[in-house]
């Protein structure tokens, strides 16, 4: 059984005990969190779609630590112009392990 979720304005498939990385919510590790924006659920061969949520479903997870991402180099220069920028970002990041999908 899998579920296709809407968070941070991306969307993920998760199925019970996946563990992912999502843009950063609120709370401190070990603390549960509902996922209601659930587009999709797919048990078998029986597949729910939403239009544009799956009425009465969630996505029950709970967060497992609160990251960073990767260092990203933004770099923009201008050729011939003496001009150069030099920039750095760390994006924010939750750890989320799904527990259960509730039809």
């Amino acid at each position: 059984m899998y579920a296709v979720i809407k968070t941070g304005g991306k969307q993920y498939r998760v199925a019970a005990g996946d563990k992912i990385q999502i843009e950063k919510l609120e709370g401190a590790p070990g603390d549960a969190v509902n996922f209601a924006d659930v587009l999709m659920i797919a048990d078998g061969d029986a597949i729910s779609i939403g239009s544009p949520h799956v009425a009465g479903a969630t996505v029950v997870g709970e967060i497992a630590s609160q990251d960073r991402g990767p260092r990203v180099i933004i770099f923009k220069k201008r050729r011939r112009k003496h001009y150069r920028r030099r920039n750095g970002h760390r994006q924010d990041l939750t750890s989320v392990t799904i527990r259960e999908i509730r039809a």
